[in-house]
């Protein structure tokens, strides 16, 4: 996978995990409302800084969805919890790919941005993985 390929993953992951924090914080109650909160700026942040590296690697950065998939139900605040873990191992397994591909201060920013998804994770989820965006690949 290039570089350019790599990045442009992680973008379109970060654009899933935007819109689905958009749903965790519809539904997540006030305790880990600024958890949340928190979450959907890390990942807004990410995704605009995506839409640059896209741009500087020669590409054009993809779009957002007009909508996304949820992998489940989400009426309540447990089920809220839930979909954050999940959107933040999603976006550890495409950073992992980012961290491969890349050299430099690509590869330095994809090992920042996966650590923090796996920190994230384990937060929402309570418990941790082995190898954090691998864990799909085993």
């Amino acid at each position: 996978m290039s570089a350019l390929d790599a990045a442009q993953a992680a973008l379109a992951a970060e654009h899933a995990a935007v819109y689905g924090y958009g749903v965790v914080g519809g539904r997540i109650g006030g305790e880990r409302r600024t958890e949340a909160t928190s979450a959907y700026e890390a990942h807004r942040a990410r995704r605009d800084g995506l839409r640059r590296t896209v741009r500087d690697l020669g590409g054009e950065p993809v779009a957002a969805a007009a909508g996304y998939e949820l992998p489940f139900p989400v009426p309540d605040t447990a089920a809220a919890v839930r979909l954050a873990a999940v959107l933040e191992d999603r976006v550890a397994a495409v950073y992992s790919d980012l961290v491969r591909a890349g050299e430099g201060p690509l590869r330095r920013d994809a090992a920042a941005a996966l650590r923090e998804a796996a920190v994230r994770a384990v937060r929402w989820r309570g418990s941790d993985v082995t190898f954090p965006g691998l864990a799909e690949r085993v």
